[in-house]
């Protein structure tokens, strides 16, 4: 899937339009001298991630391939937070765990070239940390949805299901209200509820045909979620027993476009060794994704207003926020005031993402107080006025337009320049 993206990614135009044209990248925390490498640079580094994809589907050189993938592909990820999507990290996180995992042993180049003894077996554990992986993107997708806008007003369905009027037979249903909130409670018990019926045999047939319900009709009504449903659609395979990957694997053969290599001695059973070190690496990776969604509890106020300690915790659609800000950057000396035009810097993906995040907007005036100052203003001052939407609800100011964002530092601390979020309906 990783390939077939990829290359959609490159045939579209989008590694020149995100990572090349832009003259001003949102760096996450950190993270600020993870920088884009230029047109040339760009497109060899999505080459190698490319190449890296296809090494892994064939099985050849895995180990380093699965490296590879995955420090290529987080360091785009990396480059700018407007990007940020749920199921690029969770491919990150797949392609981490794989780097541990014995997954060229059987169905795979490396034991058709002798570079890997086969194996036919492996601890359930290692199997295991797939599924809790993807059980964990599920489970917490449903505890994200329970709160009063999502179960008790049925939004942000009631905003986004009108769009799709047009749809054959469906359509005159999207204006119901009840169709809303069939959405919304169907989407919180769908990802609280669906990894329990996928393990358990007599359930996983009817689970699995809810999972290919529920993400082709999301694929359908919001395909701006891009590859997410097809990516969590094949990644729920991992619930079905050996027998069925063993059959799968089978009919594969049968076409004759791919055969497991006939060995001069049966497969051998994996026996692992005591691993302390593997066993660490994995106990600290689950431990820190059970953590880090818990983390807006740290932080005061409204998560969906703030949005502090929002990424990296499977919140998946889950509101309609838009924002227009507006910057002015002052001149202590003089008192001239300067209005930017935000397109000067910003791409209109990016204008639209920062308009309603307060960590982009203050790296982006952060930014514009670096780039005054170069043109010969002092210590100048950047102040903004923005006005945010929440869910349909009338526009607010969103952040105090007193404060001088240029002195305020940059941190994981709560941002008390936010204004509070006052709910009206």
């Amino acid at each position: 899937m990783m390939l077939g993206s990829l290359a959609r990614f490159w045939h579209k135009g989008w590694i020149t339009e995100l990572y090349v044209k832009p003259s001003f990248y949102f760096t996450y925390q950190g993270f600020e001298w993870v920088r884009p490498l230029g047109y040339t640079g760009m497109h060899l580094l999505f080459a190698g991630m490319a190449l890296a994809a296809l090494l892994i589907t064939l099985g050849l050189f895995y180990r380093l391939a699965c490296v590879l993938f995955f420090l290529t592909f987080t360091y785009v990820e990396l480059i700018d937070s407007t990007n940020y999507l749920n199921h690029y990290y969770f491919i990150s996180l797949i392609s981490f765990l794989l780097i541990w995992l014995p997954a060229n042993h059987y169905f795979a180049l490396d034991v058709t070239f002798k570079r890997q003894h086969p194996i036919n077996s492996v601890p359930r554990w290692m199997v295991g940390t797939i599924r809790l992986q993807v059980g964990l993107v599920y489970f917490f997708a449903g505890i994200a949805k329970l709160n009063g806008d999502w179960l008790l007003r049925a939004l942000p369905m009631k905003i986004w299901l009108p769009a799709k009027s047009h749809l054959l037979l469906v359509g005159p249903l999207m204006y119901e209200t009840w169709v809303a909130y069939l959405f919304s409670w169907f989407g919180a018990l769908y990802d609280l509820f669906i990894v329990f019926f996928l393990l358990h045999r007599k359930t996983r047939p009817a689970a699995y045909f809810l999972v290919l319900v529920f993400h082709l009709a999301t694929a359908l009504f919001f395909p701006s979620i891009g590859v997410f449903p097809y990516v969590m659609i094949l990644s729920s395979l991992v619930f079905f027993s050996s027998a069925f990957h063993q059959r799968f694997l089978a009919t594969i053969q049968r076409t004759g476009l791919f055969r497991i290599a006939k060995l001069n001695s049966p497969a051998l059973p994996f026996k692992p060794r005591a691993n302390q070190f593997l066993l660490t690496i994995i106990g600290i990776f689950f431990f820190l994704q059970v953590l880090i969604p818990f983390r807006f509890l740290l932080y005061p106020g409204s998560l969906f207003w703030h949005e502090e300690g929002f990424r990296f915790s499977w919140r998946v659609m889950l509101m309609e926020k838009s924002g227009n800000v507006f910057f002015y950057v002052k001149e202590p000396g003089t008192g001239k005031t300067y209005e930017v035009n935000n397109r000067e810097y910003l791409s209109p993906l990016q204008e639209k993402m920062m308009s309603t995040q307060p960590d982009m907007i203050l790296r982006f005036a952060h930014f514009l107080a670096e780039t005054y100052q170069q043109e010969g203003i002092k210590e100048p001052a950047v102040y903004a006025e923005c006005y945010v939407a929440l869910n349909g609800r009338r526009s607010r100011l969103f952040i105090d337009p007193t404060v001088n964002l240029a002195q305020q530092s940059l941190s994981w601390r709560h941002y008390s320049w936010v204004l509070p979020y006052q709910k009206s309906e």
